[in-house]
């Protein structure tokens, strides 16, 4: 700084240190371009948002949610699926370092780790530049999650038994006599994890119009069959009768 010359503050970046007078603009310089936030803003935003709202009132009257049958929670074979924008997520799961014994990695390493990045991101690269060409690191990192998260949400739909999930999911009118005996020794067993609450099969198969005899059901329930294990029913003689003879009699 040479000598006399002394530091010049400006209050507006806009404003020229030599302006004078030094006094910033004021809004009245741009006509058409300006409005008063109340209430015309505010009413602009009011109408726009009141003409959104209606017509997705009239989106969800014209097109029914897609709902399943009652929550089951003794249907352990009930195969959920997550809303889309978690289906990359969900997709993970399914890879052998992201499930079973590394489900630890699936479930919090891997996403702490991109979402702690995208949090950190404002603080990691805090260059100048804004041309993608010039930041490869930042623009590098970007794709690369990019393509991750599309690759696997679209594995996640072209892998999922959508056939199998419509038919899981499916209302249907129970036609079982929930207060018989039978059905009661049922509730109380491990039946209901494999079968459903309502017979119709989970990761075991449907209990509906087996066409199987009380003493054939019997059998079964202490010698086991296929996946089912041997000495799964761990009741009464007098109870497994009642059983064996409940499932006996449904029909489709």
């Amino acid at each position: 700084m040479h000598r006399g010359k002394g530091m010049k503050f400006v209050g507006d970046s806009r404003v020229p240190a030599e302006r004078k007078p030094n006094i910033p603009k004021d809004y009245s310089e741009y006509p058409g371009k300006t409005e008063a936030f109340w209430p015309n803003f505010l009413l602009k935003e009011w109408m726009v948002g009141a003409v959104f709202l209606i017509g997705y009132l009239i989106l969800t009257i014209s097109h029914e949610s897609p709902l399943e049958r009652k929550a089951d929670p003794t249907d352990a074979g009930y195969i959920p699926l997550p809303d889309w924008y978690f289906l990359f997520l969900y997709q993970l799961l399914k890879y052998k370092y992201a499930a079973g014994d590394y489900v630890l990695i699936g479930t919090v390493v891997i996403p702490g780790l991109a979402f702690g990045a995208l949090l950190l991101a404002p603080w990691l690269d805090r260059g100048p530049e804004r041309r993608p060409s010039r930041r490869p690191v930042a623009t590098g990192l970007m794709l690369l999650a990019l393509i991750s998260i599309t690759y696997l949400t679209w594995e996640s739909v072209v892998t999922h038994d959508w056939e199998k999930a419509k038919e899981q999911g499916k209302i249907v009118e129970s036609n079982i006599d929930k207060n018989d005996p039978g059905y009661q020794v049922f509730k109380g067993q491990s039946c209901v994890g494999c079968h459903g609450s309502e017979l119709t099969g989970g990761t075991g198969p449907s209990l509906i119009g087996t066409g199987l005899k009380p003493e054939e059901i019997m059998k079964i329930a202490k010698e086991g069959k296929g996946a089912m294990p041997a000495n799964a029913y761990k009741g009464n003689e007098a109870d497994l009768k009642k059983l064996a003879t409940f499932i006996s009699k449904l029909e489709k």
